[in-house]
């Protein structure tokens, strides 16, 4: 008599879909998770620094910021599919610098607790607009948003050289230990070096009797509810962070489009956009009662994900639960928090000045000596770098005016979005300026000296 034939085995899961051991998961999750801590250290640090809040307040701030970045890459690496939320992919979450910016702007000119009611009307703004995200992605494409990111890089260095310059030696040494991890290192732990740099900074800053003080108090640290008080909602002054809203939805599509190549998925940017998104506002709407602005999916371990060849959203998970641990515990957020601050100027200059090459490298795939894409560059630069060399320039226009053209990445955003489709419509073609005299244009200008 026949055996009867085997049972089929069950198809192997996807590599984004696998599960790995214990033993396994938990060094690479810890690998993710230095690979983006040293982000929100540096946020915190100058949210904290620019608005002069206490050290305890700053500790609070930073439990709250690791664990919203914990619950991000919990719920962008696992989702919840009857929520659509979550695009089930390894990303982690981390606050957005140039929504940083924007927000301390705000904090500045109107009061914390206005920025945090900005916050709240941006994410809700997102959730509001993401039906329509097919047809809004189309006004931000690579020229705009380069565009948008060289400002966003440069609008954080200038944001943060004032905590580098309250101490040059210690910062030009963090920089100078920063670089050499950079020139040394390589795989994985390259993408540490920043970590590493500021590890060294604080032990420079120690040994010249300037480093850390750390508070006492007790193991557990629970977040600050409201510390900037009750928000205050101003829709004129949210227009920066709206403008910011918009343009992540373009930066999502890129980082979703990558991680879905990078884990073998086939790319469908019109099912996981949207959920990357959502997720990104759900995790805002959670950040802004707890003091911290607009928290975006990062791309940052991506890179890992290509090194490793390890493409489960698990380990990502895993650095979710991580960060959360990480914040909750307050004898380490004290520390944190306690990093002197032009360890943090330096190491967040190179972060924001990373950030300007990225967005150089996205103008790089536009061809800028063709048609007005060149000139909408030139204007949109023109008006992003405006408020940040000359800051008195828009002194003397109404509040609302001054709010969204005194921001350089919001006022460089709307006039490349604004320019980019006007000289769509309306330009010259590129067969028509091709066939244009010689000497004409560029090359006049060029001459002209």
């Amino acid at each position: 008599m026949a055996s009867p034939p085997p049972a089929p085995s069950a198809p192997a899961p996807a590599p984004v879909d696998e599960r790995l051991p214990l033993s396994r998961l938990a060094p690479l999750a810890c690998q993710h998770l230095l690979a983006g801590v040293a982000a929100p250290i540096s946020s915190v640090v100058l949210i904290a620094s620019t608005l002069g809040l206490s050290g305890g307040r700053t500790a609070s701030l930073l439990s709250a910021t690791l664990v919203l970045c914990g619950v991000g890459a919990l719920l962008q690496s696992l989702g919840v599919g009857s929520l659509r939320v979550g695009a089930r992919l390894p990303f982690l979450m981390l606050p957005g610098g140039a929504a940083v910016s924007i927000f301390l702007r705000i904090a500045q000119e109107r009061g914390p607790a206005t920025a945090g009611g900005a916050v709240l009307v941006a994410a809700v703004f997102l959730l509001l607009v993401l039906p329509f995200y097919g047809r809004l992605v189309r006004f931000f494409p690579p020229l705009v948003m380069g565009t948008t990111v060289v400002l966003i890089g440069v609008n954080m260095v200038k944001v943060t050289a004032p905590l580098l310059a309250s101490g040059p030696g210690i910062g030009f040494g963090t920089l100078g230990v920063t670089a050499l991890f950079f020139l040394v290192l390589r795989g994985v732990w390259r993408q540490m070096s920043v970590l590493f740099g500021m590890v060294a900074g604080t032990a420079l800053a120690a040994v010249t009797g300037t480093g850390l003080r750390v508070g006492g108090g007790g193991m557990l640290a629970l977040p600050d509810l409201l510390p900037y008080g009750r928000p205050h909602f101003d829709v004129v002054a949210s227009i920066p962070l709206l403008v910011f809203a918009l343009a992540s939805l373009a930066e999502a599509t890129g980082q979703t489009v990558l991680n879905s190549e990078a884990v073998g998925r086939a790319p469908d940017p019109g099912r996981d956009v949207p959920r990357t998104a959502r997720a990104d506002a759900v995790v805002s709407l959670l950040a802004a009662p707890l003091g911290m602005s607009l928290m975006v999916t990062s791309a940052e371990n991506i890179g890992i994900v290509q090194l490793t060849r390890v493409r489960s959203r698990f380990v990502t998970a895993g650095a979710g639960v991580l960060l959360v641990l990480c914040g909750l515990l307050a004898p380490l957020t004290r520390v944190l928090a306690a990093i002197p601050e032009p360890v943090v100027g330096a190491s967040g200059m190179v972060i924001y000045a990373v950030i300007a090459v990225m967005g150089f490298a996205m103008l790089s795939r536009v061809d800028l000596s063709a048609g007005s894409d060149g000139t909408v560059v030139a204007l949109a630069l023109c008006a992003g770098l405006l408020p940040i060399l000359a800051p008195n320039l828009y002194a003397g226009m109404p509040s609302w005016a001054r709010t969204l053209f005194g921001s350089g990445v919001a006022a460089g955003a709307v006039a490349a979005v604004v320019l980019s489709a006007v000289f769509a419509r309306f330009g010259p073609r590129p067969e028509a300026e091709d066939r244009a005299e010689p000497g004409v244009g560029i090359a006049a200008v060029d001459g002209a000296g």
